[in-house]
């Protein structure tokens, strides 16, 4: 007779196949990776998966849609912390690198693997819209207290490019003989701040 699942059992299960597909899928790509090696890994029959996730796609949304899903957590907990627009910047670029040095598979899942990111999967797309707006909100905040004089669009996603490709570089191990990559983050993001200030009018006063 058949085991009755219960809820329990069921999210258990979900959360153990997506910890190991985070691991596999991030070292391995998504041709990489089989239903059959993720039942392997979990000591199930290749059909028990199919019980849980549609297929293999839906598996990869899953654990993509939470790992943006701690993402954003992790920098909007960062920005409860600010007392001031600048501050909050400084803080949310902090948690960025924290969140991509402590969970590295779960960041390469969310940047490097190809996987549309559409209503496909409502999950993976509002979380992931979720993460990427909080990202750019801190410039669109130094904008509207008077910090700088940018596009906040521009201005936040060329600081988001910069992040990203430092993470790029540290997970390659390209920084190994280089400068500390908050170093360069801070380095970077004073340059882009003091390019974008607003200039003081003939009076002394910001424009």
């Amino acid at each position: 007779m058949p085991r009755y699942l219960t809820e329990k059992d069921i999210a258990d299960f979900r959360a153990a196949l997506c910890r190991v597909a985070t691991e596999r899928f991030a070292r391995f790509g998504y041709e990489g990776v089989t239903m059959r090696q993720l039942a392997e890994a979990l000591g199930c029959s290749p059909k028990t998966p199919y019980r849980y996730f549609k297929d293999k796609a839906d598996i990869l949304a899953t654990v993509r849609a939470e790992a943006f899903s701690r993402f954003a957590d992790a920098l909007e907990a960062a920005a409860m912390k600010g007392e001031g627009p600048l501050e909050r910047a400084r803080l949310v670029g902090d948690a960025y690198l924290r969140f991509a040095e402590e969970h590295p598979h779960a960041y390469r899942i969310m940047f490097e693997i190809d996987q549309p990111i559409d209503d496909q999967h409502p999950e993976l797309l509002r979380e992931s819209k979720r993460a990427r707006t909080f990202v750019t909100q801190q410039a669109e905040d130094m904008v509207k207290a008077g910090l700088i004089d940018a596009d906040p669009l521009l201005f936040g996603w060329s600081m988001w490019a910069a992040a990203h490709g430092l993470v790029m570089l540290k997970q390659a191990g390209m920084l190994e003989h280089g400068p500390d990559i908050r170093a360069l983050a801070g380095f970077h993001g004073g340059l882009m701040f003091k390019g974008a200030l607003v200039a003081p009018t003939k009076t002394g006063k910001k424009r």
